[in-house]
Formats: structure tokens, C-alpha cells, sequence
């Protein structure tokens, strides 16, 4: 069975779906906002131009979700699914955010919820990629139940730690 990057995923809270071109006015309305990116290592992505890019990436990337707050049915934000390699039984997930009315509740861990549920399916790990200065990324994973192991180069080549989630822990919780 092959893995599938862009399912639709459904909580009590949020909804996640495939990111769709037409989304890119609405999510940039959230991802304008520059307290969203202080502590990301690419500090300027709530400027249009910066933004453009991550979005062109996030659809090439084939595994963006948009996440959708499922009592308004508004987005309030994105993350994604990327490096699925079947050898190692691994996934990453990562890019994500969040609009900050939604912040320290229970969005982003039913968020990484549904996609950790759905990772598992196919894979016995799943990692989180997280700059060193983002300690707010850093204690979400970790209260998500990620593990720190060690760190490597994200795609852009940046020092970023590396979390991981076995599927035999996430089991266990």
C-alpha cells in the first residue's frame, strides 16, 4: 500500500484537506502575521514574497493539507507531510502553522493527531524537523509525545533537531 500525502482527515476540531491553489488569498490573510514566524528560522514569511514561495513549495511538495476549523469552517492554517521513504518505514511532517486565535489549545495536537493516525498506517516513525531558537515548535512536538534524537540539515541545509514519534510509542499513550 502506498503512502497517501493528502488524505482528508477529520477531528472534532479540525479538518484537514489537500491545499488547493484558490486557497493561497486566505492563508496568506493568516500567515501575514509576523509573530507567527519569531522564532522560525525564516523569520520573513509573513511577507507576500517570501509567503508566495513556501505556498508554490507546500503544492509542489504533494503532501500540504490546509487545516480548517471544523465550528466555522474557516482555514487556520497548514502543515504537510514530506520524505516518505518506504525503505526506513519514515515520514516527516512539518511547515506548520497555525493562525495565533488558535494557539495553546487543543488545535494543534488534534492536528498532529489525525496525521500521526494516519502516518502509522504506513510508517513505524514519523519525524519532526524543528529549529533550534523555535522552543514554541519544540515543546508542541514534545508534548505531542516527540522525542528529541539528534539533529540534521533541513532542505534548506539549516541545523534543525530531529523529533521522532515511533508508532509503537504513539500505541502506548
Amino acid at each position: 500500500m502506498s503512502f497517501d500525502c493528502q488524505p482528508v482527515l477529520k477531528g472534532d476540531l479540525v479538518e484537514l484537506r489537500p491545499l488547493r491553489p484558490e486557497d493561497y488569498d486566505d492563508l496568506y490573510a493568516i500567515a501575514a502575521d509576523p509573530l507567527i514566524w519569531e522564532q522560525h528560522p525564516v523569520k520573513n514569511r509573513h511577507e507576500e514574497g517570501r509567503f508566495q514561495i513556501f505556498f508554490r513549495e507546500a503544492l509542489a511538495s504533494g503532501g500540504a493539507l490546509l487545516a480548517i476549523d471544523t465550528k466555522t469552517q474557516r482555514m487556520i492554517g497548514s502543515s504537510r507531510f514530506h520524505g516518505y521513504d518506504k525503505e526506513r518505514s519514515e515520514v516527516e511532517i512539518g511547515w506548520t502553522f497555525l493562525a495565533r486565535s488558535h494557539w495553546g489549545g487543543m488545535y494543534n495536537g488534534q492536528m498532529k493527531e489525525l496525521m500521526l493516525q494516519h502516518a502509522f498506517r504506513f510508517v513505524s516513525c514519523v519525524v519532526f524537523l524543528v529549529g533550534p531558537q523555535n522552543l514554541r515548535s519544540q515543546r508542541a512536538v514534545e508534548k505531542i509525545g516527540g522525542v528529541r534524537v539528534g539533529s540534521r540539515p533541513d532542505t534548506e541545509g539549516r541545523d534543525s533537531y530531529v523529533y521522532q514519534i515511533t508508532a509503537s510509542a504513539f500505541a502506548q499513550r
